[in-house]
């Protein structure tokens, strides 16, 4: 599917629909200590880092792209090209949540063309990824030494797997690690929202009962609660406050 924009209303629907189970969850923020307090041992106010430690665990509970991607392939269902966000698109994402949610989504396509051994594609995407991390300057979570190390293992499968779960985390890690946790929060959503996407696709309208790839769509229910978590835990981010209205909304 052609997604301009990333993840538009449609997609979001059909995703909520067939988890049924959409929930808007409150975060209330906490205040940290003012800025000109003197204390001798440096203190970390407790709610601030209950907070800390909710958003880590919500973030770390939803599937990484690649794990999405290996959901889908344990079904067997069968690669299809058209299904991804075409590799040309790269260059209309020019806003740091068109880039972080795109950087998710090539990454998920990444992964889906990883498990299926499509050789060139698996450079063209680790390539469309690192646009969007150059653009969100996330210098080192794909540098010109991961695409080299990429084609130098093209038909090393276990090698590639390696990098692009290497690619995603990087990528997280460093933005987390700057500060920037709201676009780390973005770029996973894109990813998951991607991995959703492409399975919604492949299902057989006619064959609904006893299929495998509709239990595991399912299953994701559970997930939705998590990124809305997640989400709210970052609220007061133009981006992410966007995004809690189309999902909300949808």
């Amino acid at each position: 599917m052609n997604k301009k924009f990333g993840i538009g209303t449609g997609i979001l629907l059909g995703v909520l629909l067939l988890t049924s189970m959409l929930t808007c969850c409150k975060s209330g923020g906490s205040k940290a200590p003012a800025e000109g307090d003197a204390v001798e041992v440096p203190t970390v106010n407790p709610a601030v880092y209950d907070d800390m430690k909710k958003a880590e665990k919500i973030f770390n509970a939803l599937p990484s792209p690649l794990e999405s991607a290996m959901l889908v392939k344990s079904t067997g269902a069968k690669f299809d090209l058209s299904l991804l966000n075409p590799i040309g698109n790269k260059n209309n994402y020019v806003t740091n949540k068109s880039m972080a949610l795109n950087l998710g989504i090539y990454t998920c396509d990444l992964s889906f063309a990883s498990l299926y051994e499509q050789t060139q594609l698996i450079i063209d995407y680790m390539n469309s990824a690192k646009k969007m991390a150059d653009g969100l300057g996330i210098l080192k979570a794909i540098d010109q030494a991961t695409i080299d190390r990429l084609e130098e293992n093209i038909n090393n499968s276990e090698v590639i797997m390696e990098i692009v779960s290497e690619t995603f985390m990087n990528s997280n890690s460093y933005l987390e690690d700057n500060g920037q946790s709201a676009i780390a929060a973005i770029v996973l959503v894109g990813g998951w929202f991607e991995g959703l996407y492409i399975s919604t696709q492949l299902v057989d309208e006619k064959d609904f009962n006893g299929n495998k790839l509709v239990g595991r769509i399912i299953d994701q229910k559970l997930s939705i609660d998590i990124l809305l978590n997640l989400l709210n835990s970052n609220k007061g981010n133009p981006a992410v406050d966007e995004i809690i209205v189309q999902v909300t909304e949808a």
